[in-house]
């Protein structure tokens, strides 16, 4: 694939949901679930000390050390984020919360942006942290082939220091770029040369690496607050499956992102925590919406989604690891609209929508789809089973990695996708919906979803941005080309002394910093 959509679109982001997508190996076995995240145990008082032994999903051949490098391993990920600092991170409460950055102030048009570093932080070697570290860091990073992506509407020459802060100019208004610095931000010592063990700014330092596994130890002097843990050791996993065993077997403590099949297994097990992150990874179908397509017309689309049956899909693909969704994408933004008219199968308002559109139902169509995440082709087979109630024949089509990724992903007409970082709906929406957006998966165009978009993403008065956040999700919710059915969970299995684990989807789950271990 070409480098610069592997990253942000497909490895960077997708890696997040790892192994969460065999949860559709679960209906094979039948039955269903408590849908309800399980609690962790009574955490007490935390206590310092200790080592806590994660696995992590990864492949030898897709290592790398590098920051602003793809890191295609959530491994290589996981390690990457205790060693090195972004500017913000994901919140609960607030999309963004802050990092090295304390606090940020835009001016009055929204374009400008001062980030306040941390008072304090150091480099692992003791030295300081200065604002001409972060601008290099952030030069460094512009300047990859995804660079564009990760920055928005940055150039190289518009990230500046101004004593203890960085100044980043926008090339629009963008009241949405520090959340967009949350995920690869990773700041580097001026000058890095050698960046395989430079030292970094987080939590914890490296005290080894071999073949992918590392052993981090804590940062006495991090600008954060003291971790509790002595260390946290690394060890790469190939398979989830591989992962859970040495969990069961007590080889390390905690399996990161390991599926729905390991939980089934350990969920009788009193000694294994099994815990669930909601809204984790999105598994859409893609209907391309551009002229020429089967599914150009608005009816069409609108009939698919309403022949889908969502509680089997959720019930048999994610055995009830999962929920129900509602066709709008970035469904754990504080801002999502949870009383949009939810979606339910409705046969006979299809098949008259698909008369009305005067669709084809003598023709079969192709729904491709890949392995590359367990699940995928299994809801591509559950939805052609139940569209063809409605009169619609698919075929559904399994393409290799490769072959999909180039030639069907943003260029086919009806093909499954999956997100593994559950962002922002504004972030969904600069990324996949706009016109013209570079990882546009159904060619959608409207020229209201556009100016709606400007309006929430142009300021910062909150009764103007959730009037408009809420308008955009009405016109994604009526007529774009995506047909979301289901959130997966993330789940992650854990000894029985490991506490105060993130509960955050996507990403948030790598901010180790205040787990302890009860001794």
């Amino acid at each position: 694939m070409d480098g610069d959509k592997v990253d942000l679109s497909r490895r960077q982001l997708l890696m997040a949901a790892g192994g969460a997508g065999l949860v559709a190996l679960l209906a094979a076995c039948g039955g269903g679930n408590d849908t309800k995240p399980a609690a962790q145990p009574a955490q007490g008082k935390p206590a310092s000390g200790g080592t806590l032994r994660i696995g992590a999903l990864g492949r030898a051949n897709a290592i790398t050390r590098d920051p602003h490098g793809t890191q295609a391993n959530e491994s290589d990920y996981l390690i990457i984020s205790l060693l090195y600092d972004t500017l913000t991170v994901p919140g609960a409460t607030e999309n963004t919360a802050p990092r090295l950055a304390t606090s940020w102030k835009a001016d009055a048009d929204v374009t400008t942006w001062r980030f306040t570093l941390a008072q304090g932080a150091r480099f692992h070697d003791g030295t300081p942290v200065t604002a001409e570290d972060v601008v290099w860091s952030l030069r460094r990073l512009r300047e990859t082939p995804a660079g564009a992506a990760r920055l928005p509407g940055i150039k190289v020459d518009n990230i500046k220091a101004d004593g203890d802060a960085v100044v980043l100019t926008s090339d629009y208004p963008n009241a949405d770029l520090p959340l967009m610095l949350r995920l690869t931000t990773f700041v580097l010592k001026k000058g890095t040369t050698e960046v395989a063990g430079a030292p970094g700014t987080g939590p914890f330092k490296l005290d080894w690496y071999r073949d992918g596994n590392a052993r981090l130890v804590r940062n006495d002097t991090w600008h954060g607050g003291k971790p509790y843990l002595d260390a946290i050791e690394v060890k790469i996993f190939e398979s989830p499956q591989a992962m859970a065993n040495a969990l069961l077997g007590g080889q390390i403590d905690l399996a990161s992102n390991v599926g729905a099949v390991a939980a089934r297994v350990a969920a009788s097990r009193p000694d294994v925590q099994v815990l669930r992150r909601p809204d984790d990874m999105a598994m859409p179908i893609v209907m391309r919406t551009a002229e020429g397509s089967p599914f150009a017309d608005p009816k069409v689309r609108e009939a698919l989604r309403l022949a889908v049956d969502r509680e089997a899909m959720v019930k048999q693909v994610l055995s009830g690891y999962g929920k129900v969704a509602n066709d709008v994408l970035g469904t754990g933004d504080p801002g999502y609209a949870k009383d949009l008219p939810q979606r339910a199968r409705d046969l006979a308002k299809a098949k008259q929508l698909l008369q009305e559109a005067g669709f084809d139902l003598s023709k079969t169509y192709e729904l491709r789809t890949t392995e590359d995440i367990s699940g995928l082709a299994e809801s591509a087979a559950l939805f052609a089973t139940q569209v063809r109630e409605a009169g619609v024949q698919i075929k559904v089509v399994k393409e290799d990695s490769g072959a999909f990724w180039d030639k069907t992903w943003l260029k086919g007409d009806l093909y499954t996708t999956y997100w593994g970082t559950n962002d922002s709906v504004l972030f969904f929406a600069s990324k996949l919906l706009l016109a013209g957006a570079g990882q546009n998966e159904s060619a959608w165009s409207d020229a209201e979803f556009d100016q709606v978009y400007k309006q929430a993403v142009g300021t910062l008065d909150k009764t103007t941005r959730a009037q408009a956040l809420r308008k955009l999700q009405e016109i994604e919710h009526e007529r774009s080309g995506y047909l979301l059915w289901g959130m997966a969970d993330g789940i992650d299995l854990a000894g029985p002394t490991v506490r105060d684990l993130p509960t955050l989807p996507g990403y948030g789950r790598v901010q180790l910093e205040r787990v302890w271990l009860a001794h």
